[in-house]
C-alpha cells in the first residue's frame, strides 16, 4: 500500500509511578520475582486520568510532532478495551477534548485488546482512500480492571496511550498489513461483566476483573507473533534481515525473547520499554513507537515492523517504511 505516511507520534502515561516493591505489602511477591518472570521493573498508574484524558494528551503531542493543523484531521480511530463509557465512544470524547466538535469527521472505537492499535492502524490506512488525515490512538487505563490481590495479573499492567498522525499523500513509502483472530470461546483472556440484561436483572452492575490463563496466553503469543511477522514480511517481499526496528507488544520480556530466539532476530533491532511501563495493552505498541521515534531509534528510510497479540485471541502485524 502506497500513499500512506506516518508523520508524527506522541504518548502519555499514568501520573503515578508504581515500582515492583509497592506490591510486596499487598501480595506474595518481590522485585526479583517480578523482573525475572516479566522484565517489568515499574509501571505507571493513573490516579485521576480517564482513558480519554491520556488519549487526548498523546494525541496533542502527535499533532504537534506531525506539524499539521488540527483541523486537517477527518478520521479518528481509537483502540481501547477500557473506554470511559460503554457509549459514547472514547474516540468521540477525544474529538471533543481536542476541540473538534464542529469538524465533519468520522470517529469510532475498536476493541481488540492488546492488538488494538495495529488493528486500528490498518483500518485507518484502508479508510484513507476516502479520508485525508487520520489520528490513530491506542490507549488503556488497565488499573480500572485489574484485581490488585491477583499476583498473576496485577504486576503486569500499567496505564498509557500512544497516538500517530497518518496522512494520505504522494509517497513511495510502502505499508503492508496482516491480521488474524481465532474466535476464543474458552475465556483464556477475558474481562467479563459488562452491564448486560442478565447482570442488571440480578442487581450486579459491576464490571469484572481481567483474567488470563498465563500458560495459554504465552503459548499463543509466541506462535502468533512469529506467524504474524512472517506473514507481513511475505506480503512485503522482505526477510527479517530487511527489518531495521521490530516493535512487539510489550507484554512480557520472556515472550519477546522467545520469539527473537525462534526467528533468529538481531536483539539490537528489537525495541522494548516494558521495564518502565509494564503492559499498557492498547497503548503498548504506539507508546513504544513514539518513544523509538523520539529517541531517534527510527529514522527516515527505515523499515519498521509492529506486531501485537491480544484477547480474542487476536494478532496483527504492520510493516511501515519511514
Amino acid at each position: 500500500m502506497k500513499n500512506r505516511n506516518i508523520l508524527g507520534s506522541g504518548y502519555a502515561v499514568g501520573n503515578n509511578t508504581v515500582p515492583n516493591q509497592a506490591f510486596e505489602s499487598i501480595i506474595e511477591t518481590n522485585d526479583e520475582w517480578i523482573v525475572s518472570r516479566t522484565g517489568i521493573k515499574e509501571r505507571r498508574i493513573s490516579t485521576d486520568q480517564n482513558t480519554s484524558d491520556l488519549a487526548t494528551e498523546a494525541a496533542k503531542k502527535a499533532i504537534a510532532n506531525a506539524g499539521i493543523d488540527l483541523n486537517e484531521i477527518d478520521l479518528l480511530v481509537c483502540a481501547t478495551m477500557t473506554p470511559d463509557n460503554i457509549t459514547p465512544s472514547t474516540a468521540c470524547l477525544i474529538q471533543g477534548k481536542l476541540g473538534l466538535q464542529d469538524k465533519t469527521m468520522m470517529a469510532f472505537d475498536i476493541s481488540a485488546a492488546c492488538t488494538g492499535f495495529v488493528y486500528a492502524l490498518q483500518v485507518a490506512s484502508y479508510m484513507l482512500a476516502d479520508y485525508t488525515c487520520a489520528l490513530v490512538v491506542g490507549v488503556d487505563v488497565n488499573s480500572k480492571i485489574v484485581d490488585y490481590t491477583d499476583r498473576n495479573t496485577c504486576i503486569l499492567f500499567g496505564d498509557g496511550a500512544g497516538a500517530v498522525i497518518m496522512k494520505q499523500e504522494a509517497t513511495e513509502k510502502e505499508m503492508y498489513h496482516y491480521a488474524n483472530a481465532t474466535g476464543d470461546m474458552n475465556g483464556e483472556l477475558i474481562c467479563p461483566g459488562l452491564p448486560t440484561h442478565e447482570l442488571l436483572k440480578n442487581g450486579n452492575h459491576e464490571i469484572g476483573y481481567l483474567y488470563q490463563n498465563g500458560s495459554e496466553v504465552f503459548r499463543f503469543a509466541v506462535k502468533a507473533l512469529q506467524e504474524a511477522v512472517e506473514a507481513v514480511l511475505e506480503k512485503a517481499g522482505k526477510t527479517i534481515a530487511d527489518v531495521d526496528v521490530l516493535i512487539p507488544h510489550q507484554a512480557n520480556i520472556r515472550i519477546i525473547n522467545n520469539v527473537v530466539k525462534r526467528m533468529k532476530i538481531d536483539e539490537a533491532k528489537v525495541f522494548t520499554n516494558l521495564h518502565k511501563y509494564g503492559n499498557t495493552s492498547g497503548g503498548s505498541i504506539p507508546i513504544a513507537l513514539a518513544e523509538a521515534m523520539e529517541q531517534g531509534v527510527i529514522a527516515p528510510g527505515m523499515c519498521v515492523v509492529m506486531v501485537g497479540f491480544g484477547a480474542g485471541f487476536t494478532c496483527a502485524a504492520s510493516l511501515v517504511e519511514f
